[in-house]
């Protein structure tokens, strides 16, 4: 009888540990070892070795720049900022106005892409320098030249007279996805060789007033992250970290390392970026009494231009302000992100159709696509 019992129990055993077999194969099909691949683990020494590895490719950025500020014959700078931050005024004091000069200073980040001393950082923190300093992990300070700066994508390539520096590795920025795990490297508030760790929180986001797609990261981005690396787990450049959310936190944004390349090799060699341009300001109608004010249909949608500056394609073109972008070369729109994106697949002279409701009167023209012009001469669209 305990016989019996004890061949029942062993076959019972044995029914449940092929049980758990399958679950375990079902669960790790990959893995039939049982034992997950080293990229599924994470260390703290595998991001402090990746954090090692890195620091000599990332330099920290001074700029200086000018400003005029009017002070006091006392000499108290009649700025609204300082009134607000000591005296809670809200108007300047009265009385004879000196203007002065004063320097102006800002902290940023770099990352080393060849040996020779090319730096890729952000047009915005380069935009109006009149000096440039990089500051490499060894301590030594260079000056630093501008190579070429590109407004659209927020990218500069600065130069630096040094040999033998380490670049960054770079990755692939079509392979990351969201959860990946991210690592930023940077100068936030002008803290040298500063490491933030967290994951990709989105790899397609839209941004106002961007001309690309960005990475979402909740890795930590401060001010002077700009212009830095965001790698990947294997210590790839992913990104360049670019801005942050001002109203929330772990909201961080890079510039895809696929798109920086690209532009960087072209600074580099001086070629100039093919930036199509007609020369309006717009947003989405989406207002009733909005388009009923502009005496269109209230159930309109479509593109508002909001501005048409003065000489561009569109002003020639006859476009106006309140006009409703409708149809593109027969294509239907209603984001000012559709426009923007056919005009930018669109070759330099080539001319669109476009369709609009001027009132509630169908209207149509075509408008000729040329180079942006040079920022001193127009804002930004």
């Amino acid at each position: 009888m305990n016989i019996g019992l004890n061949k029942l129990f062993i076959t019972a055993k044995s029914i449940i540990l092929i049980i758990l077999s399958i679950n375990i194969l079902h669960i790790y099909p990959a893995y039939s070892n049982g034992v997950l691949p080293e990229e599924c683990y994470i260390s703290s020494n595998r991001i402090a070795n990746i954090a090692d590895n890195l620091e000599p490719s990332v330099v920290s950025i001074q700029t200086e720049n000018e400003e005029l500020i009017e002070f006091d014959i006392k000499g108290i700078p009649l700025d609204e900022d300082f009134f607000q931050k000591y005296f809670g005024g809200k108007s300047f004091p009265k009385g004879k106005l000196i203007p002065k000069k004063r320097k102006v200073r800002g902290n940023a980040s770099g990352t080393i892409i060849t040996p020779n001393g090319y730096i890729l950082t952000n047009y915005h923190v380069v935009r109006d320098a009149k000096k440039i300093y990089a500051t490499t992990k060894d301590g030594k300070k260079y000056d630093a030249r501008i190579i070429g700066k590109d407004k659209f994508s927020d990218l500069a390539v600065i130069k630096i007279d040094a040999q033998c520096l380490q670049p960054a590795p770079l990755g692939d920025s079509c392979k990351i996805r969201a959860g990946d795990w991210a690592i930023a490297i940077g100068s936030p508030l002008g803290l040298g060789n500063t490491v933030t760790f967290g994951i990709i929180s989105n790899i397609n986001r839209e941004v106002p007033l961007s001309n690309i797609n960005f990475i979402q990261t909740d890795a930590a981005i401060n001010p002077g992250n700009s212009g830095g690396p965001l790698l990947n787990i294997n210590g790839e450049v992913i990104g360049i970290n670019t801005a942050i959310a001002g109203r929330a936190q772990g909201i961080g944004f890079a510039i895809p390392i696929n798109i920086a390349k690209e532009i960087s090799d072209q600074l580099i060699v001086g070629k100039i970026i093919p930036r199509p341009w007609i020369g309006i300001a717009m947003s989405p109608l989406e207002s009733e009494e909005l388009a009923k004010s502009l005496g269109a249909p209230i159930n309109t949608k479509g593109i508002l231009i909001n501005n048409v500056f003065p000489g561009s394609p569109a002003d020639k073109a006859g476009l106006t302000q309140g006009d409703i972008i409708q149809r593109i070369d027969d294509k239907r729109i209603f984001e000012p992100k559709e426009l923007q994106c056919v005009i930018r697949s669109m070759p330099l002279n080539s001319n669109v159709n476009i369709q609009f409701l001027r009132g509630s009167k169908m209207m149509g023209t075509k408008v000729k696509i040329i180079q942006w012009p040079d920022e001193s001469a127009i804002d930004e669209e």
